[in-house]
Parts: C-alpha cells; sequence; structure tokens
C-alpha cells in the first residue's frame, strides 16, 4: 500500500529523546523506527506510541536510496513448473518497461515458521522501489514495515484473502471449477469428485466452490464423501485418490485442483490398475509442462500464471508513480485445454 507522508530533515525530537521517553535504548528505538522483528511487542508499543506522542519525523535514508529501476520478487519456492511461469512473466514485462528484478524464495513466513528478518535490511541495502509476493505470505510485521517506508507492494496468486486495501492479482479460480465440472457432467458423469489443496487457502477454496455450483446447476447430488483435501501434494493426493476409489460407489470421475496433484492421482490410479480415461476421467489445473508430459496428457484448466505475473508488475509500476488501481482484486481468466484424459464414463455392467 502506498502512503502519501513525506519525511523530512525538518527540526524534531530526536531518537535519543524517544528512547528517554519510551524507556529503551537508543539501539531499540531504531529497531522499531526501521521495522525489525526481534523487539518484544510491549517494548515495540511503548516506542511507537512515544513516537506518536513526540511526533517523530523519520529520517529519509530510505526513500534516498529507493532506485526507480529495481524491484523484488519474492517467491514462495523456485522449485516448481509454476514458479517457473511467474518469473517468466515477470521478467517479460520488466525488459519491457526498462526494469530489475531481485528473486528471493521462501524469505516470508511459512506455516510455523517465524519470519526471516534480514530480508527487510536487505531490501533497504539495494534500494528497491517496490514488491511482488507470490505464493508467499508476508508478516503482519512486514506489511507494516512496508506500509511505513512507503514501498508499494502487490501480491500474486496470494494464499489467503490479504488484508483490507493491499492489491493482488490471481486467477478466475471459481469460473475455472466450474468449467472442469462442467466439463466432466456433459461427457455424462454423475459421479465426480474433488480433490482440493488446503482446505482455507483462497484458490483452492474458489475452485471446490465452482465445482459445487456446477453441480447444483446440473442438479447432480452433492456427495461430501466425494470431497477431499490434499494440500496441493502430489503424494496426499495419490493416497486422498485411493480413499476416493475405496468408496461403495467410487467415482467416475475427478476434478484435481492442480496438475501436480492430478499426477498423484494418476499413480494411485496406476496402482489399482484403472486406465486414464476408459476408466476414469481426469481434469487438473494450472496447465504447467507436467499436463503435456502426462500420459494420457491431461485435460487441464489454464491459469494464467505468466500474464498474472506481468500485470501484477504493471500494477506495482503504476503504485511506484504514486497512482492507485481502482480496484484491489484484479482476477484473470481461466479456459479449459482438452486433451486425452477425459472421456465418456464406462459403462455399468448390464446397461
Amino acid at each position: 500500500m502506498v502512503r502519501t507522508g513525506s519525511a523530512s530533515m525538518t527540526a524534531g525530537p530526536t531518537l535519543a529523546v524517544v528512547a528517554r521517553e519510551a524507556g529503551v535504548s537508543v539501539p531499540t528505538a531504531s529497531k522499531v523506527v526501521n521495522g525489525r522483528e526481534d523487539v518484544a511487542p510491549e517494548t515495540r508499543r511503548r516506542v511507537t506510541e512515544a513516537l506518536d506522542r513526540l511526533g517523530y519525523v523519520r529520517r529519509p535514508r530510505f526513500d534516498t536510496l529507493k532506485s526507480s529501476g529495481l524491484v523484488d520478487l519474492v517467491v514462495h519456492s523456485l522449485e516448481s513448473s509454476g514458479s517457473g511461469a511467474v518469473l517468466h512473466g515477470v521478467e517479460a514485462a520488466a525488459h519491457e518497461l526498462g526494469l530489475e528484478v531481485v528473486v528471493s524464495a521462501g524469505l516470508t513466513r511459512t506455516r510455523g515458521a517465524r519470519p526471516e528478518r534480514g530480508w527487510l535490511d536487505k531490501l533497504t541495502t539495494r534500494g528497491s522501489s517496490g514488491v511482488l509476493f507470490n505464493l508467499a505470505e508476508p508478516a503482519p510485521s512486514q506489511y507494516a514495515w512496508l506500509d511505513q517506508h512507503r514501498i508499494p507492494y502487490v501480491l500474486i496468486d496470494p494464499v489467503v484473502e490479504p488484508p483490507p486495501g493491499v492489491v493482488s492479482v490471481g486467477a478466475a479460480n471459481w469460473h475455472g471449477g466450474v468449467t472442469a465440472t462442467e466439463h466432466l457432467l456433459r461427457l455424462g458423469h454423475e459421479r465426480v469428485a474433488v480433490i482440493a489443496g488446503h482446505q482455507r487457502t483462497l484458490g483452492s477454496g474458489a475452485r471446490v466452490a465452482g465445482y459445487r455450483s456446477a453441480l447444483a446447476s446440473a442438479g447432480v447430488r452433492h456427495r461430501p464423501e466425494y470431497v477431499c483435501h490434499a494440500g496441493f501434494d502430489e503424494a496426499l493426493a495419490r493416497r486422498a485418490m485411493l480413499r476416493l476409489l475405496d468408496l461403495p460407489e467410487p467415482p467416475t470421475a475427478v476434478f484435481v485442483c492442480s496438475d501436480r496433484m492430478a499426477l498423484g492421482a494418476y499413480q494411485a490410479l496406476a496402482e489399482r490398475e484403472l486406465r486414464v480415461p476408459q476408466d476414469i476421467s481426469v481434469v487438473g489445473f494450472d496447465d504447467l509442462p507436467e499436463a503435456r508430459w502426462a500420459a494420457p496428457a491431461l485435460t487441464t484448466v489454464r491459469q494464467p500464471l505468466s500474464e498474472m505475473a506481468a500485470t501484477a508488475l504493471h500494477l506495482l509500476v503504476r503504485m511506484m508513480d504514486g497512482a492507485r488501481p481502482e480496484s484491489t482484486r484484479t482476477e484473470l481468466s481461466t479456459r479449459l485445454v482438452e486433451r486425452a484424459s477425459t472421456a465418456v464414463p464406462p459403462r455399468r455392467p448390464g446397461a
């Protein structure tokens, strides 16, 4: 988020005065001013109240270092094809805009882990003018630090609902879930299951909601036992597929909410000597290179990751120039890519 206050060198209380007012050392007060995280919450509260009470004006050390031609891209991991697509989109847009990009991986918080403190210091040193986050959830203190230093940022495909006012770019996940399920229904499948990602994540929840909406529109009964969550993990998706196959009435088709998980489903089906699509149809989500390499090639919903990344960078540049997007959420359309993994349901014995 961009804030409009300006820092100046006008006379005012020094940091030593603030530290004395808050009953802390000058280095501790400096840590609070610079957004460092190694400060106790109660100490941070006292220093912040003293800053506000005394009208302390932060020096523009960071602002004067900011380089208009440098942005940071923070990704959750560099190991996936999805990250590669995001990098490609950002690189192409940066080349067009005449920008340089610094890429960092795994520096924001993960489940059960504390955020890395050094990343913000490095951002200060190199003077980046903005930040893109991809599948990386900043900690509240990181949001606050970026806001305090007036560094704009945009989230690409956020994992959870961003805080109010935070700008993000994503895909039309709900519509993608509808499209995938409608495709299977049109082929004649009525026993359609879904293997979703994390239960509380933004994209996975929207895809499952789209799946349920398509079933309801077609008058097909929703079966709770047909909904599994596998955390976007290939091994967990394999186990989920095996559980679905062990049901008294197993599905004839499955919508898997990521291509990576679909590969896990393929593995489970091979273990049970079931053929795709003759015995069961499979639809994925993402349209990563793995979808084309799978055997048979995977029907999937294309999520435009490169285009999402490029759009996010263009939005970030506008924010760096002081503009504010009309909407905090931008969604790019998804579309079904039909390949060889879907077909009409197998004929029932005696039919």
